[in-house]
């Protein structure tokens, strides 16, 4: 449906998740993935969405000099925000282990920004999610940790994975933007093009 409208651009995901990779194509739409790595580093002053935009900004500027008039580069990046706290990806185990330890029994929020960019614009969305987890005993995250290894995701948890469906309590706004991509924000924008 949207490749009709789209059918004078070419759609560049530069990134290198599966899950927004596996969106794109659940959403139907042709794209091709283009991939330059960018050191995910932010002013500390900056809050919430303002560290996503920030990161999905700067992963978009790392391709302005490789785009071409016809094509749409998205960009995209998520934090977890708790007590004022952006969590980003766990470093190993224990971090990981004290994320969700500081997420259990508590409502966060999760963040996510997409850059459009073009040869003629930057725009940038977000949205934020709220996430309740149940308590979580030290025997769960410990399992979790070990059988599904978050540690290339915000917040060392997925959604989608064991521990959302063991431990997610309450979800306020879009599942997939949780999952690191607000698919009908990305789908009403393109829409507008």
């Amino acid at each position: 449906m949207l490749n009709a409208k789209l059918k004078n651009y070419k759609l560049v995901l530069a990134s290198g998740s599966p899950r927004r990779q596996q969106f794109f194509k659940d959403l139907n739409l042709d794209f091709t993935i283009r991939l330059i790595d960018v050191e995910e580093v932010y002013p500390t002053d900056l809050k919430r969405e303002e560290i996503t935009n920030f990161l999905s900004i700067l992963k978009a500027n790392a391709h302005q000099n490789f785009i071409k008039d016809n094509e749409i580069l998205i960009t995209s990046d998520t934090i977890v925000w708790h007590n004022d706290e952006a969590l980003g990806k766990p470093k190993d185990f224990d971090d990981a282990f004290q994320m969700i330890k500081k997420l259990s029994n508590a409502t966060h929020e999760v963040v996510t920004s997409v850059c459009f960019l073009t040869t003629k614009s930057c725009k940038t969305i977000f949205d934020v999610t709220e996430v309740t987890f149940n308590e979580l005993s030290d025997e769960m995250i410990q399992y979790y940790i070990e059988n599904f290894k978050p540690f290339d995701k915000a917040g060392a948890y997925g959604i989608q994975e064991w521990i959302g469906f063991a431990g997610v309590r309450e979800i306020k706004g879009s599942y997939t933007n949780v999952m690191g991509f607000p698919t009908d924000k990305v789908f009403t924008f393109l829409s507008t093009l």
